[in-house]
């Protein structure tokens, strides 16, 4: 082969192995984020907007309402201190933490679990002792917040009686719900998973998250969580550094 022929040779193969190493590139490259140009086939690439909601979890919202109901216990905690102790204490917080008890905890949060998660533990036979259990205690707490309730007022804590019956409601609601709040999160909710499969899991999942906005609004977690801290605050137990130890 001449020299000239070579070099046409060579040419050809360069210019050839740019244009396959383009359209290699071409065929494998990903758009960066952001780009909402159309993707292969002709659909949009979607990307989540900064403000849109992540999804919850079916367990994952039981569980972070019953962070705030864990908050409440810590204000029952304090009230019946202060009782105790012959403090001042004023009726508001107590009456503001039984209501949000009795409409997210009760009307809502337990009203999931007795028509979604223990009809379908009792139909796969599995923890229905438990389940029977957790459901005599959400009657028993329906009951204690029913005395809460009548008793947080100003009329009742200067009254002996009353002021007892209110503080003993408050007790046996902590001494219950510690135990029944930690044994749904460390065994109820994780085996929910293995009764149900992925996408009756997600479902529940919507509906529990829809059942959530149309009593409470689109960010009604939130406001529970707001409604706390400042029931919180008016006790002084908002502040968390207070609970470390010293020294």
């Amino acid at each position: 082969m001449d020299r000239a022929a070579e070099n046409s040779r060579r040419g050809f193969l360069q210019l050839t192995g740019i244009t396959a190493t383009g359209l290699l590139i071409g065929a494998f490259a990903t758009p960066a984020a952001g780009d909402d140009k159309a993707a292969p086939g002709g659909k949009p690439n979607k990307q989540k907007s900064d403000h849109e909601e992540e999804d919850v979890s079916p367990a994952e919202d039981l569980m972070r309402e019953h962070g705030v109901l864990k908050r409440i216990l810590l204000v029952y905690g304090e009230a019946g201190r202060r009782i105790d102790a012959g403090e001042e204490l004023p009726p508001d917080p107590i009456l503001d933490a039984a209501k949000i008890v009795r409409s997210f905890v009760e009307d809502h949060h337990e009203t999931l679990e007795e028509n979604f998660l223990f009809p379908l533990f009792r139909k796969a036979n599995k923890l229905v002792d438990l389940v029977d259990i957790l459901m005599r205690q959400h009657e028993g707490g329906r009951k204690l917040t029913e005395i809460t309730l009548r008793y947080a007022n100003l009329k009742s804590l200067r009254d002996a009686s009353e002021k007892r019956q209110l503080r003993d409601s408050m007790a046996q609601f902590i001494r219950m719900y510690n135990p029944h709040v930690a044994r749904e999160d460390t065994v109820l909710f994780p085996a929910f998973r293995t009764i149900v499969n992925k996408h009756e899991y997600d479902a529940l999942g919507e509906d529990f998250e829809k059942k959530e906005h149309e009593l409470f609004g689109s960010d009604g977690f939130e406001k529970m969580v707001d409604r706390v801290a400042d029931i919180e605050k008016s006790l002084g137990i908002y502040d968390l550094a207070q609970f470390t130890p010293k020294g």
